[in-house]
């Protein structure tokens, strides 16, 4: 099944001016040269396999043009010692004006992660957004890093630590780094760390504090204990109006748990507009807690994401009820793998069916929904009302009917949908043929069709022959 975590956050770029981008470095003898002209605002060498020798002479170059640099992604390769000792000299630089840093999973060591630390505790006010998931940072990395939290100059936003092994200890320091200094951070992920129950009281503290601006928080699969649960939601409670974006996926909350988390959706001061608790194992009281909630307080969220989980019908006709509420206003809307029955699917898209016009994607992958559930989907998308403009239905065991259903509601009403995702499914290609000459319809408004693992753009079906 596909990872149901949104794994790459989406990222604005609208600002750079110019960009340096390499997507392998293939010469390990000869270092690339990297030119100062133009100036580059954004770097990224991503999944490089950059050798030492290049690592030694992109910091050099970096090092002395620094000024104008913003944005470094290094992210999957394999950086030596010594070349995290280069990087850690550009950032100490007076000049240096980096805003975003970006190393997820550079296997960085004990000494890398104290160097590059150090590196930021000496010259912290340009950094922004530091990114460090799926490296094992060590107490001495995290004791450092959270030195650098500390600093009154430090004006960090985005701290990402997912899968850092974070220990008991390493989240005591941290914990205590965020709540000394909280009013700038918004976006916190932790996730994929195995969080114990002081650590979480600790975390809560920091959400209790007044100054506490935090927007995001992303705890997916943090084997949150019912302890655990009860300490952060009710610390969420204690301070919501902030908060916009919750990720408790792939925790097994319990029913004290969704009780907590349902009191905090029904406060009037809840303006959470994001939430992901996919796979969570909800009981069938939990669920009747939860949409309960969210019919009750509705209109700020925006992205409902509860993938992996068994909603079964019950659950299914109290989540119709809160999408057929007039104040409802969801526009992404997750169910990937939900075991969804024909009575589900019925009730599901008859309730999207009675207020379609805010919704804008709809993901109901790896659901057994067959083609009598993508005709009723059909009725969705054929109303004047309809704005959805991505379907993802991936591995939900359509056949070449559902083609043909989906190509005549496109046809009907063909100036929303754009993006399409069919992909895993067995459409023949009687089907396929009927999809491709759907892309070439000049009233068409799609932009990529997915069918059997390819992606098809319109411009590249218009251009053949």
């Amino acid at each position: 099944m596909e990872n149901m975590r949104d794994l790459n956050e989406e990222e604005d770029n609208s600002s750079v001016s110019s960009c340096l981008s390499l997507k392998s470095d293939r010469s390990k003898e000869h270092p690339p040269v990297f030119s100062n002209d133009p100036r580059p605002s954004d770097t990224k060498l991503v999944g490089c396999s950059l050798a030492e020798i290049s690592c030694a002479a992109l910091a050099s170059a970096l090092k002395s043009n620094p000024s104008h640099l913003r944005d470094l992604d290094l992210g999957l390769n394999d950086l030596q010692d010594s070349a995290v000792k280069l990087l850690s000299d550009l950032l100490e630089s007076p000049d240096c004006r980096l805003e975003t840093l970006r190393l997820r999973d550079c296997s960085l060591s004990e000494i890398s992660c104290a160097a590059l630390a150090s590196a930021l505790k000496s010259n912290p006010s340009h950094l922004r957004v530091l990114d460090l998931r799926e490296n094992d940072m060590k107490d001495s990395g995290v004791k450092l890093l959270s030195d650098f939290l500390e600093s009154p100059d430090c004006r960090l936003e985005t701290l990402r630590l997912s899968g850092c092994s974070l220990s008991e200890i390493r989240c005591a320091a941290l914990a205590s780094a965020l709540k000394s200094n909280p009013s700038h951070l918004r976006d916190l992920d932790l996730s994929e760390n195995d969080l114990k129950d002081s650590a979480v009281k600790l975390l809560s503290d920091f959400l209790e504090s007044p100054d506490c601006r935090l927007e995001t928080l992303r705890l997916s699969e943090c084997r949150l204990s019912e302890i655990s649960c009860d300490s952060l939601i009710s610390a969420l409670k204690s301070n919501p109006s902030h908060l916009r974006d919750l990720d408790l996926g792939l925790n097994d909350l319990q029913d004290s748990g969704v009780k907590l988390l349902s009191d905090l959706l029904e406060s009037p001061d809840c303006r959470l507009e994001t939430l992901r608790l996919w796979s969570c194992r909800f009981s069938e009281i939990s669920w009747a807690a939860l949409i309960s909630a969210l019919k009750s307080n509705p209109s700020h969220l925006r992205h409902l994401d509860l993938s992996g989980n068994n909603l079964k019908d019950s659950g299914v006709k109290l989540l119709s009820d809160l999408l057929e509420s007039p104040d409802c206003r969801l526009e992404k809307f997750t169910l990937m793998g939900c075991r969804l029955s024909d009575i589900s699917c019925a009730a599901l898209i008859s309730a999207l069916k009675s207020n379609p016009s805010h919704l804008r994607k709809l993901n109901l992958s790896h659901n057994d929904l067959q083609d009598s559930g993508v005709k009723l989907l059909r009725d969705l998308l054929e109303s004047p009302d309809c704005r959805l403009e991505t379907l993802k239905l991936r591995f939900c065991s359509l056949s070449e009917i559902s083609c043909a259903a989906l190509t005549s509601a496109l046809k009907s009403n063909p100036s929303h949908l754009r993006d399409l995702d069919l992909s895993n499914n067995k459409l023949k290609d009687s089907g396929v043929k009927l999809l491709r000459d759907l892309l070439e319809s000049p009233d068409c408004r799609l932009e990529t069709l997915g069918i059997n693992d390819e992606t098809i753009t319109a411009k590249m079906q218009k251009k053949c022959p």
